[in-house]
């Protein structure tokens, strides 16, 4: 989109700069079009989710957990990881901390510990399982959870102060999504769901599992994080879509139960 467009506009293409590797150019952005790309993060999550879909496609006739580890590699290769890097980020600093100043101090250190660790391999192995069990709807899922994991991280924008100090902050003009943002957001998840609702690609169980585990997570996610650091940081944000992912997949398997 051209640089004279509006940053309601602009927020698409610097939504997709943000979630992707993907070269769509745009530079330089201003931070109310940093600001508005909150609005579309479920939107890019379902582009993301739509590819990772076609690729299970491609795939599948390998076996379900072939093409289960084949999504996620190509996830990490879409995203650059940056989700499960705030994941490992923020496990190593709500575990590994005793304090609030050392909590930052882990925050901003490079290295990855035992508590980043294990939280990547559970997050992966976990949506690893999960894909596979849910193999026959996968490529609908995929869309669903990664549009309401990216979601998750809207909310806790506008419910939750940015808490990175300034010197070294990197998101603060995109954490300063408002309630428009959030609005907007929302709306984008919102007609997803009904798509789904209206395609009977999910049962209302799975689909009713689905939308309350997006609510939890960000309640959960947003209780813990307010109780340790007072707020979020740019790694709070990508493990809050880390967990969310999960927890939906999880919701949507344990609603399924037996169902081949």
């Amino acid at each position: 989109m051209a640089a004279g467009w509006p940053p309601y506009l602009r927020g698409v293409r610097a939504a997709v700069t943000l979630l992707t590797r993907l070269p769509v150019g745009g530079f330089p952005y201003s931070e109310a079009d940093w600001r508005w790309s909150a609005a579309y993060l479920p939107l890019v999550g379902a582009f993301l989710g739509a590819v990772l879909g076609g690729v299970w496609l491609l795939t599948v006739r390998a076996g379900p957990a072939v093409a289960a580890v084949v999504v996620l590699a190509m996830s990490l290769l879409l995203t650059g990881a940056m989700h499960e890097d705030g994941l490992a980020d923020t496990a190593d600093a709500l575990g590994g901390a005793t304090t609030r100043e050392r909590m930052f101090a882990i925050l901003k250190d490079s290295r990855i510990g035992t508590f980043g660790s294990a939280a990547l391999a559970v997050s992966l192995l976990l949506r690893a399982a999960l894909l596979a069990r849910l193999a026959e709807i996968a490529p609908i899922v995929l869309v669903f959870a990664n549009a309401g994991a990216r979601l998750v991280p809207v909310w806790l924008m506008a419910a939750l102060p940015y808490v990175t100090d300034a010197a070294v902050a990197k998101s603060s003009a995109i954490a300063a999504a408002g309630r428009v943002q959030v609005a907007v957001a929302t709306v984008i998840f919102g007609a997803l769901a009904c798509g789904v609702c209206m395609m009977h690609a999910l049962s209302a169980v799975e689909l009713g599992a689905a939308l309350v585990s997006v609510v939890l997570a960000g309640w959960l996610c947003a209780a813990r994080f307010r109780a340790r650091a007072g707020g979020i940081t740019g790694d709070f944000l990508g493990a809050a879509e880390q967990v969310s992912e999960c927890v939906l997949l999880l919701a949507v398997a344990v609603a399924r139960g037996g169902a081949s």
